[in-house]
């Protein structure tokens, strides 16, 4: 019996493949199933036992598709750049070509066909074809319905981050980004406009948020300054500041931290920036209270200023 596993590609083999390696197309779904071997979609199947998941799908739909580029939410989660809904990518893997998408596969994936896409749009990432940080961030915010969302997943590209349990290093340059959005395409010009609200120091799609309404209140602090408690032995960076009053702000949820450990190193730093000099008071707001209960935070902040002012 022909062995087809050695025909397979990171765990995915294609029926054309297993047909010109001489195995009877007539009986080769059967004896595939009798094997344990997945289907995928048409002309693709999974090896034994192997999960099944985005990347298994999107490698098999790459293959059977060249011209295929994942893009927009499944380029974000090949990067880890986190979005407000991060979890949308993961059930129907995103691709863009440089011509109209037509085949049995539509209803497996999301096709955006461009006009636009160089090789300096393109790199490769965790084994697929993916645009570029900077063209993922583009297509992404092009494309918004609302300005946390384009913000948020601009700052996450900008920023150093844990995402997924993984420490990565920034994704791309703000003049790249405002390099990528200066062309004239739909939705770039509203880009450009979120763009100049982004802000590398920002930690977690939520603090962003917070950020986001804080100032749509009337309220500047200052963003991740440098701070080091009273014996100089440790070196922190509170969300926020409003130096003045010596008020601190914390945006916590461990959903928006990574870990349950992430989370308790979050807690100890609460307790440690309240030793800092110039802080005062600290406030702490789940991301719930973020997302769902803006306007009660920031009544609470301006409370705490009203009793620290001078």
């Amino acid at each position: 019996m022909y062995e087809l596993a050695i025909l397979a590609r990171g765990g995915v083999l294609l029926t054309v493949w297993a047909v010109a390696a001489g195995c009877p197309p007539g009986r080769l779904a059967g004896r595939l199933r009798r094997d344990g071997w997945q289907r995928i979609c048409r002309g693709a199947w999974a090896a034994p036992g192997k999960e099944v998941d985005w990347r298994v799908r999107a490698t098999a739909l790459q293959l059977l598709r060249p011209e295929l580029v994942c893009s927009h939410g499944t380029a974000a989660g090949l990067h880890r750049i986190e979005r407000l809904g991060a979890a949308r990518w993961v059930d129907l893997p995103e691709f863009t070509a440089l011509r109209p998408a037509r085949s049995s596969h539509g209803d497996l994936i999301r096709a955006h066909a461009t006009r636009y896409l160089t090789g300096h749009d393109r790199t490769t990432r965790r084994g697929l074809r993916t645009t570029t940080p900077a063209r993922t961030v583009g297509d992404l915010i092009r494309g918004c319905g609302n300005r946390e969302e384009a913000v948020a997943t601009a700052d996450s590209a900008l920023a150093r981050r844990w995402v997924g349990g993984v420490r990565r290093e920034p994704l791309v340059r703000y003049e790249e980004l405002a390099a990528e959005l200066a062309a004239p395409r739909r939705g770039a010009a509203r880009a450009r406009t979120w763009l100049r609200l982004a802000e590398a120091a920002s930690g977690s799609p939520a603090e962003t948020v917070a950020r986001l309404r804080i100032r749509d209140a009337g309220l500047f602090p200052e963003s991740q300054p440098p701070l080091r408690t009273a014996d100089g032995r440790l070196r922190l960076r509170p969300d926020f500041l409003f130096r003045a009053e010596g008020l601190a702000v914390e945006v916590e949820g461990y959903a928006f931290h990574g870990t349950r450990r992430a989370h308790e190193r979050d807690v100890a730093r609460f307790n440690a920036l309240q030793s800092c000099p110039e802080v005062r008071r600290v406030l702490r707001f789940t991301a719930g209270e973020v997302f769902h209960r803006p306007d009660r935070m920031t009544a609470t902040i301006r409370t705490a200023l009203a009793s620290l002012s001078p």
